[in-house]
């Protein structure tokens, strides 16, 4: 078997690319993640649910171009719109403590 060089630490590569954990540069780039996911999940319910980010945008309150930042990653909604585009799109939020702590 031939040794590969190449690999890399996934570690590693974050720190190198983002900074450690706990850097501005890092806490930034984790903000982006998770504003990423949260809007994957709503394009996701939203297009399951057949609706278009108009009639999402109309029912929250809001206009198309600003769930299509939300949806892309781009702006963080504020809790209480994210909470009405959950219950718009039929979903709701639980918190729950989490089994194991990260």
């Amino acid at each position: 078997m031939q040794k590969n060089n190449n690999l890399h630490s996934f570690d590693a590569v974050m720190n190198e690319q983002f900074g450690v954990p706990g850097t501005p540069e890092r806490e930034a780039f984790n903000r982006d993640a998770e504003n990423y996911c949260i809007g994957q999940i709503i394009l996701e319910a939203r297009k399951r649910e057949k609706v278009t980010q108009e009639a999402l945008a109309k029912q929250i309150g809001t206009n198309k171009s600003y769930i299509s930042k939300i949806e892309n990653g781009l702006v963080e909604p504020s809790a209480s719109l994210f909470l009405r585009i959950l219950s718009s799109l039929g979903l709701r939020f639980d918190i729950v403590k989490p089994l194991v702590q990260l």
